[in-house]
């Protein structure tokens, strides 16, 4: 659905560009059938830091309240950036692994479907 301003040549610059962030980006993550967490997070995060540092630092802090959470076994967690497989390669920067400012990152924990099963 298309939104439609009130106001005739309603232009603004955007606060979110990259040209904003210096040398880091936003990014958004979400964890599929867990929605305790209603929504994907933002999270600034530089294009040098590996998806190990990801999990370990941003990961970590933004999603680590959930009981499934310390029950994860990440090499088998099933990545998607932008609509797209992602393959795990925990080494790799981020901008190795074609991450940009606001990609959206979703991941799947097989077997860990929420509290209780539920989906929360």
């Amino acid at each position: 659905m298309s939104v439609q301003a009130i106001q005739e040549n309603y232009q603004f610059e955007p606060r979110d560009l990259q040209r904003n962030y210096g040398d880091n980006m936003l990014l958004f993550i979400g964890w599929d059938h867990h929605t305790l967490f209603c929504s994907a997070h933002a999270f600034l995060v530089s294009p040098q830091q590996t998806l190990q540092d990801l999990i370990d630092q941003q990961i970590q802090a933004g999603f680590h309240q959930h009981p499934d959470f310390n029950q994860i076994d990440w090499s088998k967690v099933q990545f998607t950036l932008n609509r797209q497989p992602l393959e795990a390669e925990f080494s790799k920067t981020l901008s190795e692994l074609n991450f940009d400012h606001k990609s959206l990152l979703r991941f799947v924990t097989p077997n860990l479907k929420g509290y209780q099963g539920s989906h929360v």
